[in-house]
């Protein structure tokens, strides 16, 4: 709750240029005479996105667009853990979003160009020949991790090391990818967490299925883990394009919320579409293979680590480094009776907001009421229309409502 929060919450995040703007706005001059083209203009401008949300939701912390294409939000989301470390936010909030208007459409497809002739994604297959664009956004809340506990927030997994470069222009064009620089981001991503190339067993690529890109990632992840270890096929590879496609400015967010996901559960998700491998990439002798099937993600004594890339058009490359989250003491033991509260700005809303606790507590019915009550209490801002209850269990909860 914004509003009770002691400390300064940030927001930094990306989005697309926006077609609802181009298509919808500009094409129908009523609606722009009628709302004025400065409002239009603030309204679906990129650059509103982060002060938007800091308006609406009454943040005071450090707000700001980050644009560096495809690498977008992973980008802000280093950036967000800078501001944490230098203690200039308390909490940040960061991703990116991109949404097309309208959303049902195909594309063109040219050769030599980057999307697929047959609308597939094939990351580090043979038969790759381009990506495919998919709607979507992403945001992660982050926290120091010692005050997360302290706060007794709930935690997915934990950030431990991040960095971000430019290629510079020794490549083939501007939106050409550069080995060199892949290698350098990954390198210092991993230095700064503090942790040895072996230790990581997966690692969420760019991956977008593209013959140009994908042996130069393989390329400059292999230089990169050889900087401190020899090992062969060891480390697991994925990318989320073969799920979803390629969501531009969201991609990164998306790409690090699937190797949160993967952490938690213990477990890898298959990457679609990979048969036979891409002929120029040195499979054999890389610590990489590309993860087919679900399987476990192992321990060897060490906590889970993956990392996950993000390279943008341009040459703005992002690497991070993410760790399994710790486990945390259970809350204590508390009184009997518990005191549930509701609150919501219309009685409507208090109604469906009533409804979904029910459905929560019949799916759930043997949750930890004491942290359910403290949430419900400390984590909701408060509003006119309230309800409230005392219970001592979830069927109390559910008959009560």
């Amino acid at each position: 709750d914004a509003e009770s929060y002691k400390g300064a919450i940030s927001v930094y995040a990306g989005a697309s240029m926006s077609s609802y703007l181009l298509n919808n706005l500009y094409a129908n001059p009523e609606v722009m005479a009628s709302v004025g083209s400065l409002q239009i203009s603030i309204s679906n401008n990129e650059d509103a996105l982060t002060t938007r949300i800091a308006y609406k939701l009454n943040l005071k912390g450090t707000c700001y667009s980050v644009q560096t294409f495809c690498s977008t939000s992973l980008v802000a989301v280093h950036v967000a853990c800078q501001s944490l470390l230098n203690f200039e936010s308390d909490m940040a909030v960061a991703g990116g979003v991109s949404i097309y208007v309208p959303q049902n459409t195909g594309y063109w497809y040219e050769v030599g160009n980057i999307v697929s002739p047959d609308g597939h994604c094939r990351p580090f297959d043979a038969k790759a020949q381009g990506t495919i664009f998919g709607n979507g956004l992403g945001a992660v809340v982050l926290k120091r991790l010692e005050d997360a506990v302290a706060d007794g927030d709930h935690v997915e997994a934990v950030i431990i090391g991040s960095a971000t470069n430019n290629d510079g222009s020794l490549k083939v064009s501007y939106a050409a990818p550069s080995v060199a620089g892949q290698a350098d981001v990954v390198v210092e991503a991993l230095a700064n967490a503090g942790v040895e190339p072996e230790t990581i067993t997966y690692v969420e690529t760019h991956g977008t299925g593209t013959a140009l890109g994908d042996p130069a990632e393989l390329t400059a992840l292999t230089r990169a883990f050889r900087s401190g270890t020899q090992k062969k096929g060891f480390c697991a590879i994925g990318s989320v394009k073969s799920n979803i496609g390629h969501l531009d400015r969201a991609s990164g967010v998306a790409s690090l919320i699937k190797t949160v996901m993967a952490l938690k559960h213990q477990t890898i998700p298959p990457s679609l579409h990979f048969e036979t491998p891409n002929p120029e990439i040195d499979f054999e002798n890389s610590p990489f293979y590309v993860n087919t099937k679900l399987s476990e993600c192992k321990s060897d004594g060490n906590p889970r680590r993956a990392g996950v890339s993000s390279f943008g058009v341009g040459g703005t490359n992002a690497h991070v480094v993410v760790q399994e989250a710790p486990t945390l003491e259970p809350s204590g033991a508390s009184r009997s009776y518990q005191l549930l509260v509701l609150s919501a700005k219309t009685g409507s809303a208090l109604e469906t907001s009533t409804r979904n606790l029910i459905a929560y507590f019949r799916d759930h019915p043997d949750p930890k009421l004491r942290d359910v009550a403290y949430t419900l209490q400390v984590g909701r801002k408060a509003f006119s229309n309230r309800r409230m209850i005392v219970c001592q269990d979830a069927s109390d909860v559910v008959s009560t409502l």
